[in-house]
Parts: structure tokens; sequence; C-alpha cells
């Protein structure tokens, strides 16, 4: 049967590509490698019975706030959210920890003397939260944003980067840690820009949607996308490698759920010479060490928050976090790494059997690194979680190879599609007008290495299936 479109890889965007496009009348199928959908968002046993685990994210802030699942009937298809009591906390030495707490008087109340000073960075943004997450989620294009004075705020402090931002605004150890671990996630030096506009969109997220999870695990994500996509009328084929996109002669539309390196790969024989080197060019930036625990309980966390919130950062203070997170950009492991640890099973049941408990934390390393981490990131726990490695029942590892065998996307296992820095948000895959688009007029980019980037929120799939919709007309 030929289809007006197919895609490539069942990602978040892959899927969210696919529901796009089903939704304005096309017919679609969708092809996955893996005998499950899910790309980032797959949930498997990977220690002991009856613990589930999810395999990358966990936490999903950007899927709640994404303009284009919102208007998604999902909670019809078996995905419900679970919001922890804490969206992050974020321990120091003394048995105390920074907090994100759904309210920004709550949050900044925890701050101590930076209270003011963290109403007057964040206060102002939250109030325009829903037109700032549009014009954050949407194309790098010259456009009128939807809260002009709102975007000029978050403009003027997101420019800087995240070691400026906390230091410039606050004064406390406790304050400046939580931003730290926020920039964290931009998965770049938080002495370089833009990661401040990263921990603001991150804080502004747990202010305003919270840093929620899917009840049963990630993939409940995917199975509700493939789930509604179906109910279009949607075809979906798991368990298919695609070798070339000439497999699919009769489709008008191709769109890739994958990142230049696969491009090249499946479609570079209909791309002209320029676009290939340009393809070719595209930087990948440092991978992930990732360790699963079965727990016979809960962590033994020395700070109250910490016990109560769904995402802790492990790292400590500022200072330490930058420079844990200077080191795999120099080639090097760090002895005391940034940890991202979530902890699900506290706040959703259906994780773990009865009275025990699910974990995973990850660290970032060079790009392509084989070195274990598992040591260092389970010493990191235990600083601040006394008692931690003796509920330890099981523990499954990955590291940057078997992160990239598991999902190829995750290119020396850079889980983010590629650097995050000015240049690269901004021209990725490449510089061009339509990012989607290709010079092949039916093949399309849909995944997160176009903008708006990483993270679970399908805006690189919708805004490529509007792209490639344009083109099916």
């Amino acid at each position: 049967m030929p289809y007006d479109a197919v895609v490539i890889g069942s990602g978040p965007n892959g899927l969210a590509a696919a529901v796009a496009l089903a939704r304005a009348g096309h017919s679609v199928l969708l092809v996955e490698g893996a005998d499950t959908v899910g790309g980032g968002t797959r949930s498997a046993a990977l220690t002991l019975p009856g613990f589930v685990h999810d395999v990358c994210s966990a936490v999903h802030p950007m899927a709640v706030a994404s303009p284009f699942f919102q208007t998604l009937p999902l909670a019809e298809h078996g995905l419900e959210w679970v919001q922890p009591e804490v969206a992050v906390a974020h321990p120091l030495d003394d048995g105390t920890a920074a907090a994100l707490f759904c309210s920004v008087d709550a949050t900044a109340d925890s701050l101590g003397e930076d209270a003011r000073a963290y109403r007057k960075l964040m206060g102002p943004l939250v109030a325009g939260a829903t037109g700032l997450f549009g014009d954050l989620l949407g194309p790098p294009r010259l456009r009128f944003p939807n809260s002009p004075l709102t975007a000029m705020r978050f403009g003027l402090r997101a420019i800087r980067s995240g070691s400026g931002l906390a230091n410039a605004w606050f004064r406390t150890e406790r304050a400046k840690a939580l931003i730290a671990g926020l920039a964290a996630h931009a998965v770049i030096p938080l002495e370089q820009s833009p990661s401040a506009a990263i921990a603001i969109m991150l804080g502004l997220a747990g202010h305003a949607v919270g840093w929620p999870f899917p009840k049963g695990g990630a993939q409940k994500i995917a199975d509700a996308l493939a789930s509604y996509f179906r109910s279009l009328g949607g075809r979906i084929e798991t368990g298919r490698v695609v070798k070339s996109v000439d497999e699919f002669p009769n489709a008008r539309a191709l769109l890739l759920d994958v990142t230049p390196r696969q491009v090249l790969t499946l479609a570079g024989h209909r791309l002209h010479a320029r676009y290939q080197r340009a393809l070719g060019r595209y930087r990948y930036g440092p991978g992930v060490f990732k360790v699963d625990w079965a727990l016979s309980g809960p962590i033994p966390w020395r700070a109250s928050e910490c016990r109560r919130a769904g995402t802790v950062h492990v790292g400590g203070t500022l200072e330490e976090v930058a420079a844990a997170e200077r080191a795999p950009w120099r080639g090097e492991h760090s002895e005391h790494p940034f940890v991202l640890l979530a902890q699900p099973s506290v706040f959703d049941p259906t994780r773990a059997p009865e009275g025990k408990h699910t974990a995973w934390g990850y660290c970032h390393v060079p790009h392509g690194s084989t070195v274990d981490m598992t040591s260092r990131i389970e010493s990191q726990v235990e600083r601040f979680a006394p008692g931690f490695r003796d509920l330890i029942l099981m523990r499954h590892t990955m590291n940057t190879v078997e992160m990239e065998s598991h999902n190829p996307n995750y290119v020396g296992g850079d889980i983010a599609g590629g650097v995050t820095d000015w240049w690269q948000l901004f021209t990725r895959p490449v510089a061009r007008l339509n990012p989607y688009s290709t010079p092949d007029r039916s093949v399309f980019i849909c995944s997160s290495s176009t903008p708006p980037g990483g993270g679970v929120h399908g805006m690189c799939g919708y805004f490529a299936a509007i792209s490639a919709a344009r083109r099916l007309k």
C-alpha cells in the first residue's frame, strides 16, 4: 500500500510527526528498528522481575509544557502524570538541600537571604509562562513573540552562562547550587552560554507545570502516542531496520527521526555534496554513563527535601558541579561527577514490588567513553544518603557505547541529539531557512537534531510534519 508519508524512527519526535500528519488526513506509516516504539521514552525490566526501569528519560517537564502534546487526548490513551511534592532537590554537605517547589514563593522562602532575588528572577517569567513556552519551543525564525515583555526578560537573563547567572543573582551556596544543577542539563560547561537559558527554562517549567513522570514508566508516553496514532488510521511496523529511504519509493514524504550521521546513511545519496558536507560537520557532545538500581527500600537522604523529590541533583556546590561538567569537554572523567538521579517509585508504586524501589542516575562523560563510572556515581549518592549502597539488590549499567547500541541516535552516548551551544542551537542540523527540509523535496529531518532541540516535547517532529504537509499539498 502506498503512503503519503513514511516516518522512520519512533522516538517522541517521530511519533509526534506521525500523529500530526495523520491528524491532517494523510496516510502515514511509522517504521521502527527496535521491537518497541519509544526511542528515548522506553521502559524495561533491566534488573529483577517486577522492577520497571526507564532506559533513558524518566522525568518530563517539557512533555507537559509542550504546545503540541497539550492538544492531544493522551489521557484517553493511558497516559497519567505523577507529580512529586518537590520537583527537584539539590543536597549539600551540611545535611540541607535546595529545593524547587511548584510555588515560586515556597522555593524563594527556602533560600533564606536570596528569597527576594529568586522572586525577582522567576516571578515575572512564571506569570507569562504559557506564551514563553510557545516562544522557546518554536522554530528559530524571526517572528513577533507571544509575550514580548516576558520574552525580553527571559532573554536578558538567559544570555548569561549558568555560573554567571548564579553568581550575579545570588549570594548563598544553596541558591547557587540550585541554579548549577539546572544549568548542568545543558551538557555544556557552566561557564558557557546558553547554560543559563536551560537553567531558567527548567526552573520555569518546575513552577508552571512541575517535573512529573508517567505512571508506569516513560514507555507510557510512547504507548499513548502510538495508540492515538493508530486511532487516526496510522500504521506502525516495529523490528524493521531501514537501510535506505529508497525502500519506500512510493512515499511522497519521508521524515527521518535520526541525527545527521544517520541521515547521511539513509539518504545521503539523494542529497547534494554541499549539504552532505554540512551534515558531516554536525557536532556531537559528551555522552552519559547510566546506572539503574533495584533497591530494598527508599534512598535514605539526609535532607528531607530529597526524600520528597522526584529528581535529585547530586553534585554539591556550584564550584563542584561546574568542575564536574567541565571535565568531559577536556576528555576527563570527574572523580566527583554531577549525577542526575530520578526516584519514581517513591511516588509510583507500580514501578517495583511492594516495599521495594527503583532509581536511576547518570553522569556526563567524554564522547564515546567506556570508563565504568559506577563506583563514582554511587559514592556521590552515598555522600548525601549514607547507607544507600546497603539497599542495592541489583544494578544495571550502560556506558556510551551501550547507549548508542540501544539507540543509534545517541551518537557517542550523546542523548541530546548534538551540542547545544548558541551556534548549533540556531543552526541545527545545518544553517538553513527551513531546518527540517533537505535538498531532496521529499526528505525531512524530524529528530532532536532540529529546532528546538533535545527533550521530550515532540516539537521537532511537529514542525517537520508541518513542513512535509506543505509539500504534500
